[in-house]
């Protein structure tokens, strides 16, 4: 009698999901939140969020393009980990995409924390000020997040159906909604909020003074802008999954980064026309502000609830989204063997890795609880920072490298087909990366006086530490099994 069949992942996503995949994963606290609160984060960067923002775009395209052309060549699940370790080294692969892992689980713990100042706009546009007063609360702001990330969690675990049947309708009205505020953003101007901030709290707001520009500020608001287009990764992650991979992959990638680069810059644009940058900067150093709230005061409480709705639903189809992502590189890494094997189990019906999903969630969890302990959610920005920025380096380089280092699969590479552009573009991504890269670790040490535990730079060498110590054990037990190391790591997986 022969042995049932072994569950596996099951290629279901077309472009549409694979597509919405990317942008969910981008669109949300990148859009609503970092582009306003980095007038905190980067003191000084004033009214030149805008150029950053557009600049910070220019590492992504490049980082974009080197995705893409390694998702051609290797459609399988945990992307960046796969690409990285068949054409650098399995080590490389593994530890800048368990920094990824690590770094994105605790992102999602962000997204779910900053859910609920969002709900508090809604229900204080509603006039509802008991409801909004409890969502300020530090305990009932915990356990509301700590509901929408686990709830995103079942969704995964139901399997790709309820996975599509969630995230494309959100996707669209995230889209519809975002775009009142674009509207609403171009039709006003500062001298109109200053006046409806008059009249509504009393408060005088002064014109937006003219201010330098300063090159170092400029570069270190670019970085932490770069986390704006953190999330097209997702795509390749995915790639165990794609119906139609080395088609849909690449096509996923470049929609998702072109759309919406378009969107941030649109968005962004509007909430900058319509509300003057130096109340921004001092209202963001008492408090967390959202882009729609701030257009609260320009708007009906109708037309407030829903912005603000549709920026809730922007954060909400972050997590669907970035859960697959992260529990498909744990995936990957146990079906490569690097990891323990349990991690690599696929649920046999609903075709999804649950241990992956949970222990990715658990993680998340983390991420919530140390972002309330904190009070402040950009240690988990920064962390996310550093972590994709080597990563994309390291997609980078991996571009460069794979010709030399592993020609089969480099000639299955369908996106610039052509070696001495493919590294040129590559090339290029490698310096603005490193550029980006060491502004930020700049910035990280130079800021004002904290514990080191509040720092990205350390917190990310210890979990580069933890990384490499699991992979040393888990090699010293594959060659202990007489495992090839070199096929095994020069080759797809089955699958």
């Amino acid at each position: 009698m022969s042995a049932p069949p072994t569950p596996h992942l099951s290629r279901q996503l077309t472009l549409l999901p694979l597509a919405a995949t990317g942008i969910c994963s981008m669109v949300g606290a990148s859009i609503n939140v970092v582009p306003i609160m980095i007038q905190r984060s980067v003191p000084g960067i004033g009214p030149w969020v805008l150029p950053a923002f557009a600049f910070a775009a220019v590492p992504a395209l490049l980082a974009a393009l080197a995705y893409a052309a390694l998702a051609s060549a290797m459609p399988r699940a945990g992307g960046s980990y796969l690409y990285a370790s068949r054409a650098l080294s399995p080590y490389l692969g593994f530890v800048a995409s368990f920094s990824q892992w690590f770094g994105l689980s605790i992102a999602i713990g962000v997204v779910s924390y900053v859910i609920p100042p969002f709900l508090r706009d809604i229900a204080t546009a509603l006039d509802w000020t008991s409801v909004a007063t409890a969502l300020d609360h530090g305990p009932i702001r915990l356990v509301v997040a700590l509901l929408f990330l686990w709830t995103f969690v079942l969704v995964n675990l139901r399997g790709l159906g309820a996975y599509e049947r969630t995230i494309v309708p959100l996707m669209i009205a995230m889209f519809a909604l975002g775009a009142i505020v674009i509207v609403a953003g171009a039709q006003f101007t500062h001298a109109d909020f200053a006046a409806a901030a008059e009249r509504i709290d009393g408060r005088a707001i002064a014109p937006a003074p003219a201010a330098p520009f300063d090159l170092r500020t400029f570069l270190t608001a670019s970085a932490v802008l770069f986390s704006s287009f953190i999330g097209f990764d997702a795509i390749a992650q995915a790639g165990g999954e794609a119906k139609h991979p080395t088609r849909d992959l690449p096509r996923a990638i470049g929609l998702a980064v072109v759309i919406v680069a378009a969107f941030y810059f649109a968005f962004a644009s509007a909430v900058y026309h319509a509300v003057p940058w130096n109340y921004i900067a001092a209202e963001s150093a008492t408090r967390d502000l959202t882009a729609p709230g701030l257009l609260g005061y320009l708007l009906s409480p109708t037309w407030t609830v829903l912005i603000v709705s549709g920026a809730a639903i922007a954060l909400t189809n972050d997590l669907p989204s970035m859960i697959l992502s992260v529990s498909r590189l744990m995936f990957a890494w146990a079906a490569d063997g690097i990891f323990p094997a349990s991690v690599a189990e696929v649920h046999p019906t609903r075709h999804t890795p649950t241990r992956a999903i949970l222990v990715s969630a658990g993680v998340s969890s983390l991420g919530i609880i140390g972002s309330h302990l904190a009070g402040d959610f950009f240690l988990g920005v920064d962390l996310l920072v550093v972590s994709m920025l080597v990563n994309f380096l390291l997609m980078c380089m991996s571009v460069i490298t794979i010709q030399r280092r592993n020609p089969t699969l480099a000639s299955a590479i369908t996106v610039l087909p052509d070696v001495a552009l493919r590294d040129t573009l590559a090339f290029a991504g490698v310096v603005a990366l490193s550029l980006f890269l060491l502004v930020h670790l700049q910035a990280d040490f130079s800021g004002p006086p904290r514990a080191w535990y509040f720092r990205s730079t350390p917190v990310w060498l210890i979990v580069m530490a933890v990384g490499t110590l699991i992979y040393r054990r888990e090699m010293a037990q594959l060659r202990a099994r007489g495992v090839d190391i070199e096929y095994r790591f020069s080759t797809l997986p089955a699958e």
